[in-house]
């Protein structure tokens, strides 16, 4: 009787819902989460980590509305917008102060409320004084957003108490536009914090313009997509950020480089190697790193290689051959296993034993250049005449780039 009484009392006034839009918001949740990844090194340590947190926030939120908690549904999305408010704070300000703050907001200490860190901001924050002048509305409709959802949170209305909105009597208050109303929160959350991200640097927009794409370098950070750049920051505030100075300079610095092929952008942006163009991927090979060459060439002189690791297992290079393994995870360990000892004790450690070691249905194969490990995955078995020759051509390649001689 306990236990179905407490059953009751938990249910009384919560009523489940589904949001019909979920899985979309997840998908394109994707645009703000890993894929708008950025390589700032100033803020390496936690800039991302704002931003994730931002994500799973909105995530949260989607999850508690369908469990019928609807405040805390609100209360997850102002958490979202003022999580993205602190790393736009702490990401515009001098190094020195930066640190200082960090370290406050770590340890839970004395920190500025979203007010007086928008104050100072206003004030002080190059990028950001100068985003708000120049995308006022944007600014002003974020303004008007926290306010609404404050009336959640806050409680103001009884329409806002789980007693009088999912009482049997009041059924007279749509459930559908409930949700709908839900949902348009949900897209100006996730708008707030695409635009916010770009406080960090305009590589998510940047990248959206092909010709500056193809000048880009390597980067972690990948485009908004057009729908998504349309549907959540919408064309005014998209050609707003574009007068901004930190998009202006970014595109002046970039469309001065010289455009690489479709193939050589695989590469360094996406670390794909398409074999039928590696002829055409080293007439480039200057815009290429010491380990993009590598890589390429394991690749272009043994045809057995369908992929090349590197470091443990991080990042890797694949190509358009397929390879015989089923199972597509791993696992740092396992390339420290394949490396074992080679460092430890080289000048014992038989080479023999790094190469044709068994990975699933396939093998992987060790190789030490320039001190740097690279591992390749092949399908079958190499003989000596691939590891000479595969030593061979990387040993020579290294060594002309080494004394800055061009690679032919």
């Amino acid at each position: 009787m306990s236990y179905m009484f407490s059953e009751f009392r938990k249910n009384q006034n919560i009523r489940p819902l589904v949001l019909p839009n979920k899985e979309k918001f997840y998908m394109d949740l994707r645009n703000v989460g890993i894929a708008s990844f950025s390589g700032r090194e100033d803020i390496w340590g936690f800039g991302n980590t704002f931003i994730f947190e931002a994500e799973q926030l909105i995530v949260n939120a989607i999850e508690l509305f369908e469990m019928g908690y609807f405040d805390c549904a609100y209360y997850s999305l102002r958490s979202c917008v003022e999580v993205s408010t602190v790393i736009v704070f702490l990401s515009d300000m001098p190094e020195d102060e930066r640190e200082a703050y960090f370290e406050a907001w770590r340890d839970s200490k004395d920190f500025p409320m979203i007010g007086k860190m928008m104050k100072q901001l206003s004030e002080q924050g190059n990028v950001f004084a100068d985003m708000k002048e120049k995308m006022k509305d944007f600014f002003s409709d974020t303004r008007d957003l926290k306010g609404k959802l404050n009336k959640y949170v806050h409680k103001q209305g009884f329409r806002h108490f789980y007693v009088s909105r999912n009482h049997p009597l009041n059924s007279q208050l749509s459930q559908d536009t409930f949700i709908s109303n839900f949902e348009h929160y949900i897209k100006r959350c996730i708008g707030v914090v695409a635009v916010m991200r770009l406080v960090i640097d305009p590589f998510p927009i940047l990248l959206m313009d092909e010709e500056i794409l193809y000048r880009s370098v390597d980067s972690f950070t990948e485009p908004y997509s057009e729908e998504f750049a349309e549907e959540y920051i919408g064309e005014n505030t998209l050609k707003a950020y574009k007068t901004t100075d930190i998009y202006e300079k970014a595109y002046e610095f970039f469309i001065k480089e010289e455009r690489k092929t479709p193939a050589v952008l695989d590469v360094i942006k996406w670390k794909y190697i398409n074999i039928a163009k590696i002829g055409e991927i080293l007439k480039q090979h200057h815009l290429l790193s010491k380990h993009d060459v590598v890589c390429i060439l394991m690749v272009y002189n043994c045809e057995k290689i369908v992929k090349v690791y590197r470091s443990i297992g991080f990042p890797i290079y694949s190509t358009d051959r397929k390879t015989n393994r089923t199972d597509m995870s791993r696992s740092s360990y396992d390339f420290k296993n394949f490396l074992k000892n080679f460092f430890i004790n080289f000048a014992k450690a038989k080479a023999e034993d790094k190469i044709n070691q068994p990975y699933g249905e396939a093998f992987i194969s060790a190789f030490i250049f320039d001190d740097e490990p690279y591992f390749v995955e092949h399908n079958e078995i190499l003989t000596p005449d691939d590891i000479a020759k595969i030593c061979g051509i990387d040993f020579g390649a290294i060594s002309k780039m080494n004394g800055s001689v061009e690679v032919e």
